[in-house]
């Protein structure tokens, strides 16, 4: 309580009182208000609750100890979403994380920065111990298998957390990824008329923060600003591309193929230099699913051409990324990227391959084995 005084003088000071209009709001006199600004003695308790009211803040918050409870629950929103991502894919601590995500709760109750940290690695979880599950609808068309992924433990609490946070969060990053994430578990579980509704409340793509951030600026930076907005832009065709290929199973497979490629060689278009930055492990797993529908096409000596392609690639990506973590929320929705947090990309390139959950991957897999430019290519990936 050493600090209350300053604390109540820089409050009054903020709000433009005086010690007179505080004294009389407070029922005491603008003697006392000194005294307790000069640190000569404290508010009697009772008060204590009126005062914070006052000045529109919680006790704590009064007390300055908001920003040490702020600063706490900063930290283990940070800790726990890094455990977070080193669970992308593989299993390396998800129990230890999902229990430091519920002790966090139990510390700070309904805190909505917590909540969206507990929701997002019940999300991870879901797909790390179950997996995604996908059926063939009577037109050749994917679907998800829904009645399986209704039965996910993780999912269904995970929905509820995030139902209940998007009806305080309106706005910011917290409310941005927990409206990714919420519309995939819809999508999961078969509920489109939420996702539905859930797209439908969202901005129209021209509202968007990259498009929008161009009008903040003029002259380079507003050319940096359309810069970045462009690679967002093309972020988003990675994912895209790959999952109409995927989705529409009555696609021959030279055409999957070709539109793969027609996506790479845009990406190339736009970015002149060569530089993709962080795009470069998307063209990576692009190559390779384009190396599987040129199996299934009968071009074998141009599927092993493209798996040299992501090979390529996912070299560059390793010398420039600094292991930098790669994320795209329709991307890691597949079969999360895995080289992260320290892990190169190349050496695992072979287990990935060809990335993406596709109806004949293993047996398309077990076939390239067979074939010796496979055993050479592999050999390259682990840089033997």
């Amino acid at each position: 309580m050493i600090a209350l005084g300053e604390r109540i003088k820089a409050l009054r000071l903020r709000d433009g009182r005086t010690q007179e209009a505080l004294a009389g709001e407070l029922g005491v006199t603008a003697q006392a208000v000194s005294r307790w600004e000069k640190g000569i003695c404290y508010p009697d308790m009772e008060l204590i609750p009126s005062i914070a009211n006052c000045f529109g803040v919680s006790i704590d918050e009064l007390f300055g100890y908001e920003n040490e409870r702020s600063k706490k629950v900063d930290a283990l929103f940070d800790r726990i979403t890094a455990m977070n991502r080193e669970n992308n894919g593989i299993d390396v601590s998800m129990d230890e994380c999902l229990s430091l995500a519920r002790e966090a709760l139990i510390e700070f109750p309904g805190n909505e920065k917590l909540t969206a940290a507990l929701a997002s690695v019940l999300f991870n979880m879901g797909y790390v111990r179950r997996g995604e599950f996908h059926l063939a609808d009577g037109d050749g068309f994917e679907i998800y298998d829904a009645e399986k992924h209704r039965r996910y433990p993780e999912w269904q609490e995970a929905i509820k957390l995030y139902e209940k946070l998007l009806t305080s969060v309106n706005s910011g990053e917290l409310r941005h990824n927990a409206v990714l994430e919420l519309s995939q578990l819809y999508k999961n579980t078969g509920e489109h008329e939420k996702a539905l509704r859930l797209a439908e409340s969202a901005p129209d793509l021209l509202a968007s923060k990259p498009l929008l951030r161009i009008n903040a600026f003029d002259g380079r930076e507003a050319v940096a600003a359309s810069g970045e907005a462009l690679v967002s832009i093309m972020s988003c065709l990675t994912d895209l591309i790959p999952a109409i290929v995927r989705t529409d199973r009555s696609l021959p497979p030279e055409e999957a193929a070709e539109l793969l490629a027609n996506a790479i060689t845009m990406l190339g278009l736009v970015f002149t230099d060569g530089d993709y930055g962080k795009l470069i492990s998307s063209i990576t797993c692009m190559q390779m699913l384009r190396s599987y529908y040129l199996w299934l096409a009968g071009e074998r000596d141009c599927a092993f051409e493209a798996l040299d392609e992501a090979l390529e690639t996912s070299l560059k990506y390793d010398d420039e990324s600094s292991m930098a973590p790669y994320s795209s929320p329709l991307l890691k929705h597949s079969k999360p990227l895995v080289c992260t947090f320290g892990r190169r990309l190349t050496p695992e390139l072979p287990e990935l391959w060809p990335f993406w959950d596709v109806p004949e991957g293993a047996r398309v897999k077990s076939e390239m084995r067979l074939d010796p430019r496979w055993a050479e290519w592999e050999k390259k990936t682990s840089g033997s």
